[in-house]
């Protein structure tokens, strides 16, 4: 099972580290991670994406809401939310494909960023599926080069499970 969770933290030297380590130690893998500051520059948000059973999502969050610099902890396990990825393809083209391979760039709402004799490259943004069929689907055509972010999440509007730290 694949799970997201949200978390705020304080954006000071070492929080990421801090976190990785925490993962590392505990056996968790983590498959996507993303870190950004939020609205307020104080803040970041961490997005982080992990494999395992409802055991290993407690036990992350638990682990989490430990540490000092963690505000806030959000999983999305029963709460609806809206998930975006982004991938760079380099994608081989030639004369002959060149018509068919932009009419696929277009079905996928994707967008051309670079094009050159022998390639083009393309940013598409969605889900993991969306863009893991996008690759699949532009395969054949010889994949030069990919590069892909982690997951952001947000909630849908304030049905957030949240569960906040609470500073003793």
């Amino acid at each position: 099972m694949r799970h997201t969770v949200s978390v705020l933290v304080e954006n000071k030297f070492g929080v990421l580290a801090r976190i990785s380590t925490l993962f590392a130690a505990r056996g968790f893998n983590i498959d996507s991670l993303s870190v950004s500051e939020t609205e307020e520059p104080a803040i970041s948000r961490m997005t982080i994406v992990v494999k395992g059973g409802d055991y290993i999502l407690e036990q992350v969050t638990k682990q989490l809401n430990k540490l000092v610099d963690v505000i806030k902890v959000t999983d999305f396990k029963d709460t609806e939310y809206v998930e975006r990825s982004l991938a760079l393809v380099k994608i081989s083209i030639t004369k002959s494909t060149q018509n068919e391979l932009i009419k696929l760039i277009g079905i996928f709402r994707a967008r051309i960023e670079d094009i050159s004799q022998n390639s083009v490259t393309v940013e598409i943004t969605g889900d993991e599926n969306k863009i893991n069929a996008f690759v699949k689907t532009v395969m054949p055509y010889g994949i030069k080069e990919t590069c892909r972010t982690g997951v952001v999440a947000l909630g849908r509007g304030y049905a957030n499970k949240v569960k906040e730290k609470k500073n003793d």
